[in-house]
């Protein structure tokens, strides 16, 4: 079956590095994208500054031979770094291994190279091409070129929609009852501040960890940047008498900050102003029963399960999504349709899955991560898992560090573990009052071993 050409809408992370896959595999892509091209512009301030790259999104970036260009973008993070009202610290490593570690990466910087490695492939590249509309019976998606060459339409033979979590496409097919779509927003937003380098573009942090000050209810969390700076960011409700809402005026801002973060207070750089010039986010999660129309139309990234970002998964599972889509392509020589229905069949389980294990993580991050009961099972978690390494991975570690573990699987195995982990601790406050030969016993009992259930190639 030919697959000559395709149409790839959004030049993001995920519609970049899939542009490049393809191409590498004979594909002739063209991508379409409304924003300047990235090597040429300073990138939009106040949002998603810095993402945390996993073991899946690495993953993504060897598969599409990038990840040498990648590598020294990448900052790694032990663990958690936890900040009390006292100003007192304490670092929670995220696994037992020197390997087991997530990494800090500018999202500008990132989507600059793969941009730039998209074009060293030979993608047609079209930057400031806005999509306006996509017309679902006509198969066909109408463009506008804001440099002034007027309105075109593209045939969608395909058309795979990497247009974001706001997609324009999956919109178009609203009560049409093909792809059916549903964004649920969080009541929670967030907005982003900076604590700038010291001297010599030092750290004035630990620069080997994601700093958290959970308050119970909302958050502010910082990561590090190449430059020595750090990019804060603060998860608030909207409205209530803690909230986005109730921060009507730069001296109940300064108050806030001064109560809940007071060590970090004098190393933000310009607290208020920086507070008016980056806008408030919006949190919100999309899901759709279907990713796909018939050969003509796939969605794919956040297009199609936009994610809340407290696993720092979005953007691994979007690279995900790149890699599945390839090895699908590079197993069969089907048509569009096959493909496309194959991809959504292996994907959207897993993406389901992230997507409810992202919201629950949230709680854990403002919240359980500082009882004594979570830092006890975090610790019998560990146990079991050196015991047992192939049958108890703590689910953090199994979708952060197991790139071949689906998320369905994580997420199902995920619930059994934490069920046995709140038994094992009901009665106990000290790793010594744990029986771990009774515990491993009882793990064997309720979870097969890894190697026989569905991993991915």
């Amino acid at each position: 079956m030919r697959r000559n050409s395709v149409t790839v809408l959004g030049a993001g992370l995920c519609g970049a590095l899939l542009s490049i896959i393809l191409a590498r595999r004979g594909i002739r892509v063209t991508l379409l994208e409304r924003a300047p091209d990235p090597r040429k512009v300073e990138p939009e301030g106040g949002r998603s500054i810095n993402l945390a790259m996993a073991a899946r999104g690495i993953r993504g970036l060897r598969h599409a031979g990038v990840f040498k260009r990648v590598e020294p973008l990448l900052l790694p993070l032990r663990g958690r770094r936890i900040h009390g009202l006292d100003g007192s610290t304490e670092l929670h490593p995220y696994g037992q291994s020197k390997s087991e570690v997530i990494y800090s990466v500018s999202r500008a910087e990132l989507n600059r190279l793969l941009v730039d490695e998209a074009a060293r492939h030979d993608v047609n590249l079209r930057f400031r091409q806005e999509a306006i509309g996509y017309d679902t019976a006509a198969g066909v998606l109408r463009v506008r070129d804001l440099d002034g060459s007027g309105d075109y339409e593209v045939p969608a033979n395909p058309l795979i929609a990497a247009d974001g979590a706001g997609s324009i496409v999956r919109r178009a097919f609203a009560g049409k009852g093909i792809i059916g779509g549903r964004e649920e927003l969080l009541q929670h937003r967030y907005r982003e501040l900076v604590i700038p380098a010291g001297p010599g573009d030092s750290f004035r942090m630990d620069k080997e960890a994601l700093h958290i000050w959970p308050r119970g209810g909302f958050m502010l969390i910082a990561l590090p940047n190449p430059g020595g700076d750090f990019t804060l960011t603060l998860f608030l409700p909207v409205d209530g008498a803690t909230s986005f809402a109730a921060l009507d005026s730069d001296e109940k801002v300064r108050a806030f900050f001064d109560a809940n973060f007071p060590d970090a207070v004098p190393l933000i750089d310009d607290l208020v102003g920086t507070w008016h010039r980056n806008p408030a986010g919006v949190l919100g999660t999309v899901r759709s029963a279907r990713w796909r129309d018939g050969g003509k139309v796939l969605l794919i990234g956040d297009a199609a399960h936009a994610v809340v970002p407290f696993h720092g998964q979005g953007m691994n599972l979007t690279f995900e999504d790149c890699v599945v889509l390839d090895q699908i392509l590079e197993k069969t020589e089907a048509d569009w349709e096959t493909v496309f229905e194959a991809f959504e069949r292996a994907q959207i389980d897993n993406a389901n899955a992230i997507a409810d294990m992202a919201l629950e993580n949230y709680i854990e991050m403002r919240d359980t991560v500082r009882e004594p009961k979570h830092l006890l099972r975090r610790e019998l978690a560990f146990a079991l898992e050196r015991r047992l390494p192939n049958r108890f991975i703590p689910r953090y570690s199994m979708i952060m560090f197991h790139a071949e573990i689906p998320y369905a699987v994580a997420r199902a195995r995920g619930v059994i573990q934490q069920a046995l982990l709140e038994k094992l601790t009901e009665s106990a406050d000290r790793m010594d009052e744990i029986d771990l030969d009774a515990a491993a016993r009882l793990v064997e009992s309720r979870l097969p071993p890894l190697d026989q259930v569905t991993i991915l190639d």
